[in-house]
């Protein structure tokens, strides 16, 4: 089992996300789900074992992983520009894995008790430690 990284447009917060888990945690399997194939080439790049594209493939990659990962857009209907279907945000929201989540702002969206100074970087590296301790 491994961890799962979803993404959309054009996979860079989920290359990053993939890179900082490669550097952290050199054996881990990651698959890289994207909902377009410039989002998975990205993260596969990055260093994701693997690679797919689509609604299906999220459906069927959560079902042998340990956790998912990724903006918190994968889990809002039609965020990412129309890139999250409502299929993908239910079978991700759905799911009984823990989702560690890294708040992008979204149109429209607040999510109250972030503090708006951590940097992206600070996220990530919260993002990953919280993988980290799941996978143990």
């Amino acid at each position: 089992m491994g961890v799962l990284v979803v993404d959309g447009m054009g996979g860079g917060l989920g290359a990053q996300i993939v890179t900082q888990l490669r550097q952290q945690m050199p054996a881990a399997e990651i698959i890289a789900v994207g909902t377009n194939s410039a989002a998975t080439r990205n993260m596969v790049k990055a260093g994701a074992n693997k690679g797919a594209t689509g609604e299906n493939s999220v459906k069927i990659c959560l079902q042998n992983a340990k956790c998912v990962v990724g903006p918190i857009g994968i889990i809002l209907a039609d965020a990412m520009l129309g890139e999250i279907t409502p299929h993908i945000a239910i079978s991700i929201c759905s799911s009984p894995l823990p989702k560690v989540l890294i708040p992008v702002n979204h149109k429209n969206i607040e999510i109250v008790g972030m503090h708006s100074q951590q940097t992206m970087s600070v996220l990530l590296k919260m993002a990953v430690t919280r993988v980290e301790e799941i996978m143990k």
